[in-house]
């Protein structure tokens, strides 16, 4: 990595960059545990406390996290990182909480649930969050740590 000639931000600087990130950005590069497939770019809602996304129940994504619920995600901007990691829960189309699902199609301006065919709902509290801009601020990249944000 190269350096950038950037500041080094402190770690409030970075939570704070992190989660404004995290509500304005659109796609998450989603990376399940599967041996043979790699990770592609989803839609996302950040609702303030957890990541939510959607797909067709019978994609491979769904197939990956419904085996193995531990996910990585990850803002898709190689300068300015941001990587979340933590455990998904699955809600099918018909059991999503109606107030995620209506932030959702608010967002993009489509609702899944009015899809033919079952649509798949992933929740996923970050347990750990790294951020980083550049060579810089690589000590310190972990700004949340067991699901508590760092100072």
């Amino acid at each position: 990595m190269q350096t950038t000639g950037s500041v080094r931000r402190q770690a409030a600087e970075r939570r704070r960059d992190a989660l404004k990130r995290l509500v304005t950005e659109r796609d998450v590069w989603v990376s399940t545990a599967h041996p043979d497939h790699g990770p592609h770019q989803v839609p996302f809602l950040w609702d303030g406390r957890a990541v939510w996304m959607c797909t067709s129940a019978a994609s491979v994504t769904a197939r990956n996290v419904r085996e193995k619920p531990r996910m990585r995600l990850a803002l898709p901007d190689t300068f300015d990182v941001v990587l979340l990691q933590g455990e998904a829960e699955c809600y099918l189309d018909q059991d999503v909480p109606g107030d995620a699902a209506e932030a959702f199609a608010a967002k993009f301006g489509w609702d899944p649930r009015a899809e033919e065919g079952s649509s798949l709902y992933v929740r996923v509290v970050p347990k750990s969050v790294r951020a980083w801009r550049g060579e810089p601020e690589l000590r310190g990249r972990v700004i949340m740590r067991d699901g508590t944000w760092l100072e």
